[in-house]
């Protein structure tokens, strides 16, 4: 499967960023990264919802500061963990 960007356009829309595909398990700095690339290309007043793998564990360990990083006023919220194990994190910008 490819591993091209999580999206390739500006959502001026609330939506949901699939960063639980294979090869994200494999690799956790690629999720960070594609992360950061879908809080960029969500427009203030909406949010994003980063579903992320299970393989790494809760996002607050290796997600949340990385995201504030980028954007120190982004609001962050931690949603739920998904049947599948993965986990579901809102970012507002």
């Amino acid at each position: 499967m490819s591993r091209r960007g999580v999206t390739d356009r500006l959502h001026d829309n609330s939506w949901s960023a699939n960063l639980e595909r294979d090869f994200h398990a494999e690799d956790q700095s690629l999720v960070v990264e594609q992360a950061i690339e879908a809080v960029i290309h969500t427009t203030a007043g909406n949010h994003v919802n980063l579903v992320t793998h299970g393989a790494h564990g809760h996002p607050e360990a290796y997600l949340f500061d990385a995201l504030q990083e980028q954007d120190g006023d982004l609001r962050i919220e931690y949603v739920e963990q998904c049947g599948c194990g993965g986990h579901v994190t809102r970012v507002h910008g």
